[in-house]
C-alpha cells in the first residue's frame, strides 16, 4: 500500500572505504511505477601484506597505487498496460578512475599505470501474453562503452602510452512462445547485435561485428518426466577496416537435457544433458594492446552432464535438507585462456588447442529450527576438476591449465535470532600452476579466507534499520589469488541502511 520507498545504506571500512548509495522506488499510479538508484564508491586501497622469497616472509609492505573512485546511477520505469501486458525502461550509467597495483617482482612495489571506464546503456523491454497459449517478449538495448589505459612508464613517440577504446553495441531480441497443449510448448529466439570498437592507435583495424542467432525451443512435461531440446543456429560476421582479415562463423549448436523422477517421491529426481556451445573472442580479447591477439580462434565445447537432487519435507527440528550432485565431461577445442601480466590491465590472450575437463559438484543445505527462537543454516558445495591440456604433441600434454584448481569448495552458516543475524563462510581453493607447464617454478600454494559478519535488523519510529559489522580474512593469511599480485589480510567494514 505504500506509494514512495526511499532506502538509503553507508558503507565504511578498511583501505579507506566510504561507500554511500541511495534507492527510490515511486508508484505514478496502479500500473506505472519507477526506481532510481545511485551508488558513490571511493577508497585508497592501502593494505599491509607479506613480501615472500625463498628464505620465507622478509618484508612488510603497503599495496600501492590501488585507489578507486566510481560513481553508478540507474533509473527504470515499469507499466502494466494491461492484464496480459507489460513494459519496461532502463538507463544505466557507470564511471570510474582507478589504479593498477602491478605485480610484485625484483622488490618493485610502486606501480603508477591508471584506468579509466564508463559505461552506459539504455534498455527497452515489452512482454505480452495474446491467448493463453501464445506469448511474445520483445527487448531492445543500446550501450556505449569507454576504456582508458595511462601507463607513463611506457614511453612511445607521442610520449606516455595513453589507449582509449570506445565500443558500442545495438541489441535486439523478440521471442515467441507457443503452447501446444497441456504437455507440450515451443519457442523460437531471434537476436540481431551491432559491435563496433574504435581507439586511437596507429593501425587500428576498427572492426565492426553482425552477429545473428536464431533458437528453436521444444519442453515436453510429463507426470515424472520433463524433456527439452534445443537448436541454435548463429552466423556471425565480422569485418575490419583496415590491415587484418574479417572472420565469419556460421555453427549449430543442439542442446538435448531431461529430468525424471524415477520414485513416487516428487523431491528426488535425476537429470542429465548433452549440450554443444561455442564462444567468439571478444573484442577485447582480440584488439586490446598488449591483451589481444587477433589470430584467436571461436572456442567449441561439448558437454555431458549427469545428475541427481533430493528435497528431504520438513521435520520438527530440521526443517529441509537438499542434496545436489553432478558429474560431468566437457570436451573444448581452442579453449581462450587469459594469462596475467605484469598489471591487472595487461592480459595475454591464448588458445589451447585441446582441453579436457572431468569434475563433480557437490551440493548440501540444510536448515534447523533451534530451541529459543533460533534457526541455523548451513551450506557446503565441493568441487573436484581435472582440465587438461590434451593436445596433440603439445609441450603440456596432461597438464592442468592454468589457474585450475584441482579441489575448492566453500562453507556458509548462518544463525538467526529475533533481531540479529550471525554469519560466517570459508572458501577454499588448492594448489594451482600459473603458466600452462606444470613445473615447481609454476606452482600456487593453496589459500583459504574465513569471513564473519553479524546484522542487526530492527524497526524504529516506523523505519527499518539494518546495522552491520563484517571482519574479512579473519585468520590474516596471506594468499595470492594471481601469482605476486598479494591481496590484503584481515579487514573491517560497517554497513548501515534505513528503510523510509
Amino acid at each position: 500500500d505504500k506509494s514512495t520507498n526511499v532506502r538509503t545504506a553507508l558503507k565504511t571500512g578498511s583501505f579507506g572505504l566510504f561507500n554511500p548509495s541511495l534507492l527510490l522506488e515511486q508508484k505514478l499510479s496502479q500500473k506505472t511505477s519507477f526506481t532510481t538508484s545511485l551508488e558513490w564508491t571511493k577508497a585508497d586501497g592501502h593494505y599491509k601484506y607479506r613480501y615472500q622469497k625463498k628464505a620465507g616472509y622478509d618484508t612488510t609492505a603497503v599495496r600501492q597505487n590501488g585507489d578507486v573512485a566510481a560513481f553508478r546511477g540507474e533509473i527504470s520505469f515499469n507499466s502494466k498496460i494491461s492484464e496480459k501486458a507489460k513494459a519496461s525502461l532502463k538507463a544505466y550509467f557507470y564511471n570510474s578512475e582507478r589504479g593498477l597495483p602491478g605485480a610484485i617482482v625484483a622488490n618493485n612495489y610502486d606501480h603508477i599505470q591508471r584506468q579509466w571506464d564508463s559505461n552506459f546503456f539504455i534498455h527497452g523491454s515489452y512482454q505480452n501474453s495474446f491467448s493463453d497459449a501464445c506469448d511474445l517478449l520483445a527487448n531492445v538495448k543500446f550501450s556505449k562503452d569507454f576504456s582508458r589505459y595511462l601507463d607513463p612508464d611506457y614511453k612511445t613517440l607521442e610520449g606516455a602510452l595513453n589507449n582509449k577504446y570506445y565500443q558500442n553495441e545495438f541489441y535486439a531480441s523478440i521471442v515467441n512462445l507457443y503452447k501446444i497443449n497441456k504437455w507440450w510448448k515451443i519457442a523460437l529466439a531471434t537476436d540481431f547485435s551491432i559491435n563496433t570498437l574504435e581507439a586511437n592507435l596507429y593501425r587500428f583495424p576498427y572492426p565492426t561485428r553482425y552477429s545473428y542467432l536464431g533458437a528453436l525451443s521444444s519442453e515436453m512435461h510429463w507426470n515424472r518426466l520433463d524433456i527439452q531440446a534445443n537448436l541454435l543456429d548463429a552466423y556471425v560476421d565480422e569485418q575490419v577496416k583496415y590491415y587484418q582479415q574479417g572472420k565469419n562463423q556460421n555453427v549449430f549448436c543442439p542442446v538435448l537435457s531431461a529430468s525424471y523422477q524415477p520414485l513416487e517421491n516428487k523431491n528426488f529426481r535425476v537429470r542429465a544433458f548433452y549440450k554443444e556451445s561455442f564462444r567468439m573472442p571478444t573484442f577485447n580479447d582480440l584488439y586490446y594492446t598488449f591483451i589481444g591477439n587477433s589470430s584467436l580462434k571461436p572456442e567449441f565445447t561439448k558437454q555431458y552432464n549427469f545428475g541427481t537432487t533430493y528435497l528431504l519435507e520438513p521435520r520438527k527440528f530440521l526443517q529441509t535438507a537438499s542434496f545436489q550432485a553432478d558429474v560431468y565431461y566437457n570436451r573444448v577445442k581452442d579453449k581462450i585462456i587469459a594469462m596475467p601480466s605484469s598489471n591487472l590491465f595487461r592480459w595475454t590472450m591464448m588458445n589451447l588447442g585441446e582441453v579436457e575437463i572431468k569434475g563433480l559438484d557437490i551440493n548440501f543445505n540444510l536448515i534447523f529450527k533451534l530451541p529459543a527462537e533460533i534457526a541455523l543454516d548451513l551450506g557446503l558445495s565441493y568441487t573436484y576438476q581435472i582440465a587438461r591440456d590434451i593436445t596433440p604433441k603439445g609441450n603440456t600434454y596432461g597438464d592442468q591449465i592454468s589457474y585450475i584448481p584441482k579441489n575448492s569448495g566453500t562453507l556458509t552458516s548462518s544463525i538467526n535470532w529475533k533481531k540479529w543475524q550471525l554469519n560466517y563462510s570459508f572458501i577454499y581453493t588448492g594448489e594451482r600452476y600459473s603458466q600452462k607447464a606444470n613445473i615447481p617454478v609454476n606452482y600456487v600454494q593453496p589459500w583459504y579466507t574465513s569471513d564473519m559478519a553479524i546484522i542487526w535488523d530492527a524497526t524504529i519510529l516506523k523505519k527499518r534499520i539494518k546495522i552491520g559489522a563484517e571482519v574479512n580474512n579473519l585468520m590474516n593469511q596471506y594468499y595470492d589469488v594471481v601469482l605476486n599480485f598479494p591481496m590484503p589480510g584481515r579487514n573491517y567494514r560497517l554497513n548501515l541502511a534505513i528503510n523510509f
